[in-house]
């Protein structure tokens, strides 16, 4: 059963009437577990923003979080692991064998079948990426279970359920799901939704491994090579320190390079809103908010953005967030540490002029 509320920044509130105990069969089910995207000898940063969130979920239920690390060395998921005990995890599952030194869906999703077979965690939290959305679904399809996709807050409920809160309707509403009847409780969490959780050197936890049973003649899908992705170098929207972001105040497609130079000039990313995504001004890979990126850089520079919900769902969590508008009472001065009250398009020039007499004097006396 699905509830769905259009006021997810509360945590979802208990259901009508007196507080149901849970089902005998879900009684079972107890503990957070996150799954630790690991390949090519790194940690997507995705799972350690999710260690950090699975650990306030864990402690309001009272339970472990555990980590799950599937790959081909024992050695190299045994050093991921205590840099999962550092952010927060209790216990490491692995799950090693040469078989799963590269992704495929079909020996993950059996392995990740059988360790919550086996364990019973009741909450299971995956990366929004390409490798964690194709394994949810078919890890939950596996186990007859619900999952929320592509989700930007998580909460529990009065009676111990995961409230997984994602954008709907084209992004015009939120709303939060809870899996009532079904165990484990799956979700899919965006990158950089999350802050990243403070170390705790030297903490340590439990390793637990899984004896990995799997034929390579019998899994369907095989890995010739691989092709390094020609985009992989250049800096991601998501993962910048500096981002300067273009709305409608703008006015035109023209005057968004405004936006890029001075981009350019601070050494970061530009990207901008829904609306001008969809008249064409940017393209859809640097839409910035509830149904594109959601970003956490040290500055936000906002130029002509009203700051609707859609967009500030997906900024809020930016250190320092400069707003640029002509009305003083846009929506973004609400949640902006700073606000200047000006055209976006005589201010932006100006602005990268100031930058860049700024780099050019540090260059000389340093």
């Amino acid at each position: 059963m699905n509830v769905m509320s259009d006021a997810p920044q509360k945590p979802a509130a208990g259901r009508a009437g007196t507080k149901k105990e849970l089902p005998e069969h879900l009684k079972a089910y107890r503990h957070v577990w996150v799954f630790v995207e690991y390949e090519h000898g790194a940690m997507h940063t995705v799972s350690l923003e999710l260690l950090g969130e699975g650990r306030k979920l864990a402690d309001k239920l009272g339970v472990e979080l555990g980590a799950v690390l599937i790959g081909g060395e024992r050695g190299a998921l045994l050093a991921a692991a205590n840099q999962c005990f550092e952010v927060g995890a209790d216990v490491a599952y692995l799950a090693a064998s040469p078989l799963l030194a590269s992704y495929r869906n079909e020996p993950y999703t059996k392995v990740m079948t059988e360790l919550v077979n086996a364990h019973k965690p009741e909450i299971l939290l995956l990366g929004a990426t390409n490798l964690g959305r194709d394994l949810a679904g078919a890890v939950a399809t596996t186990l007859l279970t619900g999952l929320t996709a592509d989700c930007t807050a998580l909460a529990i409920d009065d009676e111990r359920s995961l409230a997984a809160t994602r954008p709907t309707f084209g992004g015009s509403l939120l709303c939060t799901i809870l899996t009532l009847n079904f165990r484990p409780q799956m979700a899919t969490v965006r990158p950089r939704v999350f802050s990243m959780p403070a170390r705790q050197v030297g903490r340590t936890g439990r390793i637990v491994e899984h004896k990995v049973n799997l034929i390579e003649e019998t899994i369907l899908t095989k890995v010739l090579e691989f092709i390094p992705d020609r985009g992989a170098g250049k800096a991601q929207l998501a993962y910048a320190d500096i981002v300067v972001g273009g709305g409608l105040g703008l006015k035109n497609a023209e005057n968004y390079r405004l936006v890029e130079e001075l981009a350019i000039v601070l050494g970061g990313e530009h990207g901008g809103t829904r609306p001008i995504a969809q008249k064409g001004w940017i393209p859809h890979d640097r839409q910035i908010g509830q149904t594109g990126k959601t970003i956490r850089p040290k500055l936000y520079i906002a130029a002509g953005i009203s700051g609707a919900i859609q967009h500030r769902v997906g900024v809020e969590g930016a250190d320092l967030i400069l707003a640029i508008n002509t009305d003083p009472n846009a929506p973004i001065f609400e949640f902006a540490h700073l606000g200047v009250v000006a055209d976006a398009v005589e201010l932006l020039p100006a602005l990268t002029a100031a930058f860049r007499k700024q780099l050019r004097l540090r260059r000389l006396t340093g």
